[in-house]
């Protein structure tokens, strides 16, 4: 897959993807109006795991176009397995991101229905990720990706990048 196709190809699912778990879905359950007030220093905390949420994403994405040569999405992944940049810390930076902005927007919102909501997107995610994501990726990219998984954490990110195997 060229990179312009890959880049399209990564733009699309991004607002197909994250855009429907975090934007529309979101919007039908609160219609963007916030709840009574919480704790002025929750909102701050929530407006800063939008802004470092969106921007875990789009980094994420990005490292599929440039790194892996294809999409998040599975009916184009890559051609390479994703190891660099923040997957250097953790295995799933784009989940943990959509996540992020999840929890940012109900504390931004005062609005606790969004919280149920990402704990109901958690659990599925890491469904998804047990289930299918996973074992297609030991199937795709074999011994480096057992190799790259048991360096990396799944959901709690390292202080410290991996670093590549030796040769």
């Amino acid at each position: 897959m060229t990179n312009y196709r890959a880049a399209v190809g990564s733009a699309l699912f991004l607002v197909v993807a994250p855009g429907v778990v975090t934007g529309l879905v979101p919007f039908w359950l609160t219609g963007w109006t916030a709840g009574a007030g919480w704790w002025p220093p929750l909102r701050v905390v929530g407006a800063v795991l939008v802004a470092a949420g969106m921007a875990v994403l789009l980094h994420a994405f990005a490292r599929f176009v440039v790194e892996g040569r294809g999409t998040p999405a599975p009916v184009a992944p890559t051609a390479e397995l994703v190891v660099g940049g923040l997957y250097r810390y953790v295995r799933n930076p784009m989940y943990l991101a959509v996540l992020s902005l999840l929890v940012g927007q109900a504390l931004l919102l005062s609005r606790p229905v969004l919280l149920a909501y990402a704990a109901v997107v958690g659990v599925s995610v890491v469904g998804f990720v047990r289930g299918y994501e996973e074992p297609t990726l030991h199937e795709q990219f074999g011994r480096s990706y057992d190799t790259y998984r048991d360096t990396v954490p799944g959901w709690g990110p390292r202080l410290s990048p991996r670093r590549p195997p030796p040769a």
